[in-house]
Parts: C-alpha cells; sequence; structure tokens
C-alpha cells in the first residue's frame, strides 16, 4: 500500500509540473518558396526572419518554476492540532506540505460551497455525514476509497457517508443517545420497553418516584430508538441508501410504538401536556424525581455534576433490538481538488490508522469509527454509549429528511397531549411527509 501511495504521489506531482510548464507553441508554417520573379508584395528574402531564427520552446532560464504541490486540509480547532501533526509526518515522507486551515465547524460546510467551485478550496474538509444530502447533489465530493483499513470502520459508520451507492466519507467518530438510568432506584435494568411500563407501575405505585421513565414531549429524535424496537423505521434503508419513496412513519411497527406511547400517557406514566422538555427531564432525573431518561454523551458532564447515581446501558428493545440515529463525522475530499490522488493517500496511509484515530479520540472523546480504538475506551460512560450505537442506524442525509421533522414530531405531541389517536397521528404524518416530498419533485 505505502509503494502504491508514493507512486500515486510521484504521478500527481510530475501531472502538476507538466501542467505549470508553458506548453511548445505550435509552429509557424514555413511559407511557401517564393518564385523567381517575386511580387512587389512578398518581403524582401533579407527581411524576412529565418526559420530556425523562431523559437519553438522558452529558453531554459525562462522556464516558469513548477507550481508548488501541498495539501490543504480545513478542520475545527478541535482535530486542527491532529491533522498538523499528521501532516508533517506526511511531509517528512513525501517532501509534500500539508496546511491546516482552522475554522468553526459550522463554517466549513458552507464556505466548501462557495470556495469549492471557484477553485479555492481546501483538498480536505472534516464534517457530519449528514452534509451529504447538499453537498453531494451540488458536485462538491468526491468518492472516496478506504484503503487496506476499510474492514475496521465500524460498517454502520461506513454506510452513514454513503450516497446513492458511492462512499464519500472516511468515518472518525459517531454519536448516539443510550439509555440512562438510576441504579439506586431500577435494580433490574428493563429489557423491553413493556417493562418500563411494568416498572413504571411498581415504582410509581410504591411512591419510590414521581416518575420512573420520563421524556421530552414530541422529539422524534430520542423517540426514534423506541419506535426501531417495535419494527418501526423512517425511511427504508437499501445498499444504495436510504429510500425516500419508502416511507415508514405510517408502518406498523412505527404505529406499535405510537400506541404504546399513548398507553403510556393513558395510564399516568407519563404526564399529558406537561410539555417537558430537555432541561426538565434532566432535572427530574438530576433530583431522583425520575429514574430513567434516554440521553446522549452530551449530558455527561451536568449528569455528573449533579452526584446522581447513573449507569449508562443499551436501549430496551421490543420485537427487536432498538437502533438510535447515529450521528457520523468524517473526512470527506473536495471534487474540485486538483489532488485528488495525494488526498486518499492521506487518509488511507496516514489517517486510516490506529495511532492517528487514537488521537483523533484524545483529543476529543467521542465513540471512534476505527473499531481498534474504538474497542479500548476506556471510560466505561463513553464505552456504555458506543455500545449503545453499535447497530445505530444513521442519520439519514438524504435532502427528503428536512420535511419529516415536522410532521413526525407534531404527530408525537399530538399523542402526548391525548389530542389524537396514534394511529391517526402518524399516517397523517406520513402523507403530509409523502405530499411534501413529491411537492419538492
Amino acid at each position: 500500500m505505502r509503494n502504491k501511495g508514493i507512486l500515486l504521489s510521484l504521478l500527481v506531482v510530475v501531472a502538476l509540473m507538466l501542467t505549470a510548464c508553458p506548453g511548445q507553441p505550435t509552429p509557424t508554417p514555413a511559407p511557401p518558396a517564393p518564385a523567381q520573379e517575386a511580387t512587389p508584395t512578398e518581403a524582401p528574402a533579407a527581411e524576412v526572419a529565418p526559420a530556425e531564427a523562431t523559437p519553438t520552446e522558452a529558453p531554459a532560464e525562462e522556464a516558469a518554476p513548477a507550481a508548488e504541490v501541498s495539501l490543504t486540509i480545513w478542520a475545527d480547532d478541535t482535530r486542527a492540532r491532529v491533522l498538523e501533526a499528521l501532516g508533517k509526518k506526511f511531509e517528512a515522507e513525501y517532501g509534500i506540505p500539508v496546511v491546516v486551515t482552522e475554522k468553526g465547524f459550522g463554517n466549513i460546510r458552507d464556505d466548501l460551497k462557495v470556495a469549492g467551485p471557484a477553485g479555492e478550496g481546501p483538498d480536505i474538509i472534516i464534517g457530519a455525514h449528514d452534509w451529504l444530502g447538499e453537498l453531494v447533489e451540488n458536485g462538491l465530493l468526491a468518492e472516496i476509497e478506504l484503503g487496506a483499513a476499510a474492514d475496521q470502520f465500524l460498517p454502520a459508520a461506513v454506510q452513514a457517508f454513503i450516497y446513492d451507492g458511492k462512499l464519500y466519507g472516511m468515518p472518525y467518530a459517531t454519536e448516539n443517545v443510550a439509555f440512562v438510568y438510576n441504579p439506586d432506584i431500577v435494580e433490574q435494568v428493563p429489557a423491553t420497553w413493556s417493562e418500563v411500563t411494568e416498572l413504571a407501575a411498581e415504582l410509581e405505585g410504591a411512591g419510590v418516584v414521581k416518575q420512573a421513565y420520563i421524556r421530552q414531549e414530541g422529539d422524534p429524535y430520542h423517540f426514534f430508538p423506541i419506535q426501531t424496537a417495535f419494527g418501526g423505521y423512517v425511511f427504508g434503508l437499501t445498499e444504495q441508501g436510504y429510500d425516500p419513496n419508502d416511507v415508514g412513519i405510517d408502518s406498523p411497527g412505527s404505529i406499535a410504538a405510537a400506541v404504546w406511547l399513548d398507553n403510556m400517557y393513558k395510564a399516568g406514566h407519563l404526564k399529558a401536556g406537561s410539555a417537558v422538555d430537555y432541561d426538565i427531564m434532566h432535572a427530574a432525573f438530576e433530583n431522583g424525581d425520575a429514574a430513567m431518561i434516554i440521553t446522549g454523551p452530551w449530558a455527561l458532564p451536568r449528569i455528573r455534576e449533579s452526584g446522581v447515581p447513573y449507569v449508562v446501558t443499551t436501549i430496551p428493545g421490543e420485537t427487536q433490538a432498538a437502533q438510535p440515529f447515529l450521528g457520523v463525522q468524517g473526512f470527506m475530499i473536495n471534487a474540485f481538488s486538483k489532488n485528488l490522488l495525494l488526498a486518499q493517500t492521506f487518509l488511507q496511509e496516514f489517517v486510516a490508522t490506529e495511532e492517528a484515530m487514537q488521537e483523533i479520540f484524545d483529543a476529543d472523546p467521542r465513540p471512534s469509527a476505527f473499531m481498534p480504538v474504538r474497542e479500548k475506551i476506556t471510560d466505561p460512560d463513553i464505552a456504555a454509549f458506543a455500545a449503545a450505537g453499535e447497530n445505530g442506524l444513521p442519520m439519514p442525509a438524504i435532502p427528503e429528511m428536512s420535511v419529516v421533522w415536522s410532521a413526525w414530531g407534531d404527530a408525537i405531541v399530538l399523542i402526548s397531549q391525548q389530542r389524537e389517536a396514534p394511529d391517526v397521528a402518524f399516517k397523517n404524518a406520513a402523507e403530509q411527509i409523502r405530499a411534501a416530498i413529491a411537492g419538492s419533485r
């Protein structure tokens, strides 16, 4: 692989040097030999420039210098330091400098949309997989090959960067929600959502807690793993990626999950019309009024600071294992880059290694998408979040996902407020989504 990378790099360098040098001008055709009787319009022989005097190439000392070859990477402040160190190793081996430009994570996508087509963008960017819909549709990303380490990446993380059957990113980190419970209250962790209901009746009936399980009202993102536990889905997933023609909000599994939610409200285990938001949910858990929640690793600082006993574990299933949404971050290559092969070489040989991926994880401890690093996580909470997302489903990156959130969330709110039957709410939401997708085409 290393020899292949070197060969590719040399080919790119040579190609760029040749491109930078001025091409040989097309020689001016020699004029036909003058007739013996020269006409007055012909230049006198003494004034005709001799053919050999016409330069056919620039003198060596006047040749334009070869363009300097370098790789440019756009990265946020967390990853920039790691990439700068990798860039120095790359330059030491290939003699090609790597320039790391630090940008706010949220600015990278928007800046690429302007700079990429103008030929002023980077060769490589870091970003989130759900940028694919916009970037690929606008022709801004090149396909990527993972190289010799392809089988060492979490399959779900790789799937996240597949769009229309093509791979557009090398993943480095994942993020997902998990089930968090208070071990002082919950002695036997429920394995299913039916058991959550039973435990809620037991704990609340005994006056142990005000509310055994608490969740944000509406909030489809945190409801999705419950939906998948009952066999529901948002869009059908194929080898080519998500299918926008297969809307699953009104699938039997999704409606079964909606019915479970409705029953929780009807039984009083969830409080109808309580307008529980993220902060209210966490406050109830942290002060001991609630025993179980679904949340993400971003909540760890406040949970730890509260001092409440807690354990992070996988989300309960039902008819199948729960699958939370998986957010994935990775490296992408600018389709307008003049150094596509060099960019591939950098990613395959310098980023897709256990050492580099470990440094990226250490800089920002979130579950690594690189299995040799993911399997060595020592923080038990981060390891538990990683385990909970092991079979996660990538957040759909297709443009059609933008019309899903509102209708889906409204349906959950209608159930939460006991204003509409669960099957009606989800069927109406699915029809709204299908109509919005059809209207956007």
